[in-house]
């Protein structure tokens, strides 16, 4: 089965097509059903032999479409401090973009 490892929004993740993966929202002007191309391949492996990259792998690209476009559910970020009276509620609720993995390239 073949794999990759692609970096995108700080974080990396281990792809293969056919799989939904939920990454940091991109900045621009994306809705449900856009091609996405990540280029910032480190890894790819089909099975036999695997190339790795120095940080990335030239010419490797892996396309995506987007399923879904949302926001995780909420956090509380508490800020407490005792015996002085200070607490602070906030609440964040991260924004992702859930992407299904059309191919590796």
């Amino acid at each position: 089965m073949e794999f990759a490892v692609i970096t995108t929004g700080g974080k990396q993740y281990k792809v293969s097509e056919g799989s939904f993966v939920s990454i940091e929202k991109i900045k621009g002007e994306f809705k449900k059903g856009d091609k996405l191309s990540f280029d910032k391949v480190l890894l790819v492996d089909d099975g036999k032999d695997t190339t790795i990259g120095t940080p990335y792998i030239d010419g490797a690209k892996v396309d995506a479409e987007i399923v879904e476009i949302g926001r995780a559910r909420k956090i509380l970020v508490v800020k407490y401090k005792q015996k002085s009276r200070y607490l602070r509620r906030n609440g964040h609720r991260q924004p992702f973009f859930k992407v299904k993995i059309t191919s590796i390239k």
